[in-house]
């Protein structure tokens, strides 16, 4: 997997100092920044079907370039039937290079690739500076290869940062580049 320091140099050359001179804050480590990416695809048929959750597993492993845990149940649904400790899904976090690599690689490659893009929603935060993106389906990615896959399963990406606000954090991820829908 390649690296593509151009996001992570343009956060530290540009993007930083000019929150801090917005924000009017003096001290560069207290800038709004990125802690981790997380990446989770939730597949409750794995219960009955373990391959499927061997090839989301390994389609997330291409996609992040990490190997992913395996989520399990923390409680029993009857009506789902669904006991606890049975996987239900692969997730992985991503920090350092990965993350960053990641992030240019979702804004650049991926989400243009969506069909009738018209950019993500703004309203998708936490409250606390974390900001959470659904893709309907893996396919938008480079890395998957399309004769191999069986099934399209979607997936959730949380961009966790240190902003302590949602206009903070959207500050911060629009100064990034990220797509944000007007």
């Amino acid at each position: 997997m390649s690296y593509y320091p151009e996001l992570r140099k343009l956060y530290e050359e540009q993007v930083r100092p000019a929150l801090m001179e917005e924000m009017g804050i003096k001290n560069p480590m207290a800038a709004p920044g990125k802690h981790q990416d997380v990446i989770n695809i939730g597949l409750g048929e794995a219960s009955r079907d373990p391959k499927l959750l061997d090839l989301a597993s390994s389609e997330l492993a291409d996609i992040s370039g990490q190997r992913p845990t395996v989520r399990r149940a923390r409680k029993s649904i009857a009506n789902f039937k669904l006991r606890e400790g049975m996987p239900i899904g692969v997730a992985v976090t991503l920090r350092g290079n990965r993350m960053w690599d990641f992030l240019y690689r979702l804004m650049n490659l991926a989400l243009p690739r969506v069909r009738d893009f018209r950019g993500v929603s703004a309203r998708a935060f936490d409250g606390r500076g974390n900001y959470t993106l659904g893709v309907r389906d893996q396919l938008v990615f480079p890395e998957i290869n399309y004769a191999k896959v069986q099934r399209a399963t979607g997936m959730n990406i949380t961009i966790v940062t240190s902003a302590r606000n949602d206009a903070d954090a959207k500050l911060l991820l629009s100064k990034l580049g990220m797509p944000f829908a007007r």
